[in-house]
C-alpha cells in the first residue's frame, strides 16, 4: 500500500517565502532516473498535472506525479537550512542508500 508523502510545516512555510509576490506555483517533487546512487529527486517550481497528487497546506501546494509516488511512499519533504546550505530535504523510508549530496538515492 502505498501511503502519499507528508509535507512539514516548515517546508510548506519555505515554500510561502518563494511564492510570496509571484504566482504561487506548486513545488513539484518527482523522483527519475539516473544519480550517482540509482535514483535522483527532482524539486522544483512547476504547474500541476491533471493527474498529479496534490498535498496542500498553508495555502501552498506541493505535487507529485504518479510515476515517482510509488517511490515516495511514506516519505516525508521538509525544508533544512544549515551552515552546508539550505534546501528542500526528503528523508525516504525506501530508500536503501543514499549519496552525501542528499538527491541520489538507491532502493
Amino acid at each position: 500500500m502505498n501511503l502519499p508523502p507528508t509535507v512539514t510545516p516548515r517546508a510548506f512555510a519555505r515554500l510561502a517565502d518563494i511564492n510570496a509576490g509571484g504566482d504561487g506555483q506548486p513545488l513539484r517533487v518527482a523522483v527519475l532516473g539516473g544519480g550517482c546512487s540509482g535514483f535522483q529527486y527532482d524539486i522544483r517550481l512547476d504547474a500541476p498535472a491533471p493527474d498529479d497528487l496534490v498535498i496542500e497546506g498553508q495555502g501552498q501546494r506541493v505535487v507529485v506525479d504518479p510515476v515517482s509516488l510509488p517511490f515516495l511512499s511514506g516519505a516525508t519533504i521538509d525544508w533544512s537550512d544549515e551552515l552546508i546550505g539550505a534546501r528542500f530535504v526528503i528523508d525516504n523510508p525506501n530508500a536503501s542508500a543514499s549519496c552525501g549530496c542528499g538527491t541520489s538515492f538507491s532502493i
